[in-house]
């Protein structure tokens, strides 16, 4: 960095658990199905490239197979190792531009991306998704202890590939903002009830990840903001999860709007309207613990805004995901 530097914040280094980061961009989480068999594709290595040579210092991956029913073979399998060859493979290209790989870890539960409904999926509770009209299985007590610890095993597997950690993905509606929602736990069991059920599922995901990856391993989360849905989550309750969760072992945070449902739309801002929509409320949301690293995301594109909620301590990290689908170049570019 020079004295020139027009933004010295963003492109500080700065630490987040045990990784030394060359700056504060973070390529967060997108979908590319450029994964084949469950493995790396030289497309998908030829993505991850561009982007750290462009100057991200790191890649979230999009979700993995990370338990034994989840099998796209679009996705990386990581419960069962397949992806193991090619994701060290991976995590060496990357390092050549000093940026750190992490996997994500999350399950759709009841929602569906594609036309028609999922027969195969999985649940909280018995409702059905606003979309397809999909009804989960709702998983057992025991199955979900299963469900923990096939996630575990894809986090030491990751770990063994070389990876530097992994994200917990607990927003957009999906399996883990469920089982933190008032209105979509409806179970009786351990895992539902008040607050400190709710969050049981994370918590011991955490700390399972924890035990069987050491503290180098980063640990992210993405959790709910507000959701949209009455009798959900708002920023309240979001304020409340945030506190239990916050306690424990979280490398950084990011929060993360609207939800599988008629308030899917929440989660990409309307360009038309206000710049920077989350900003604030993450800026708060983050008060629940400000010892952990926050990142900003939603409808951020331009490196004076990044800049600016840097410095105004509304968050530590820059979360970008479609501007570096459409510029694998951006922070290069804005140095």
């Amino acid at each position: 960095m020079t004295s020139e530097q027009k933004y010295p914040t963003l492109f500080s280094g700065f630490r987040v658990g045990s990784l030394e980061l060359k700056n504060r961009i973070v390529h967060a989480s997108m979908t590319t199905r450029f994964a084949r068999d469950g493995k790396v594709s030289a497309k998908l290595k030829h993505y991850f490239s561009n982007r750290a040579k462009g100057g991200v210092s790191i890649i979230v991956s999009e979700p993995i197979n990370g338990h034994r029913y989840q099998s796209d073979p679009r996705k990386l399998d990581v419960f069962n190792n397949r992806a193991a060859r090619s994701l060290a493979a991976t995590v060496n290209a990357l390092a050549k531009f000093d940026c750190h790989l992490l996997g994500q870890l999350q399950d759709n539960g009841r929602g569906r991306r594609e036309q028609g409904r999922n027969n195969a999926a999985i649940g909280v509770s018995a409702l059905p998704d606003d979309l397809s009209w999909t009804v989960p299985h709702v998983m057992s007590t025991q199955e979900v202890y299963q469900l923990l610890e096939d996630f575990v095993l894809s986090c030491k597997n990751l770990k063994r590939s070389g990876l530097s950690g992994v994200e917990v993905s607990a927003g957009h509606g999906h399996l883990f903002h469920q089982f933190l929602s008032p209105w979509c736990n409806q179970r009786d069991d351990e895992f539902g009830g008040d607050l400190a059920g709710r969050t049981r599922f994370l918590g011991h995901l955490i700390q399972g990840i924890r035990d069987a990856c050491g503290k180098d391993f980063l640990v992210g989360m993405k959790l709910p903001g507000a959701d949209g849905i009455t009798g959900s989550i708002d920023e309240a309750e979001a304020f409340a999860i945030a506190e239990v969760l916050g306690a424990k072992a979280i490398d950084y945070w990011t929060f993360a709007w609207g939800s599988h449902s008629h308030t899917l739309y929440h989660h990409l801002p309307d360009a038309f309207g206000e710049r920077t929509p989350y900003a604030k409320a993450i800026g708060k949301l983050r008060q629940a613990s400000p010892k952990i690293a926050t990142g900003a995301l939603g409808y951020l594109t331009d490196p004076n805004e990044a800049e600016r909620l840097l410095v105004d301590g509304k968050a530590d990290l820059i979360m970008l995901g479609r501007p570096l689908v459409t510029d694998p170049g951006w922070g290069v570019k804005a140095e």
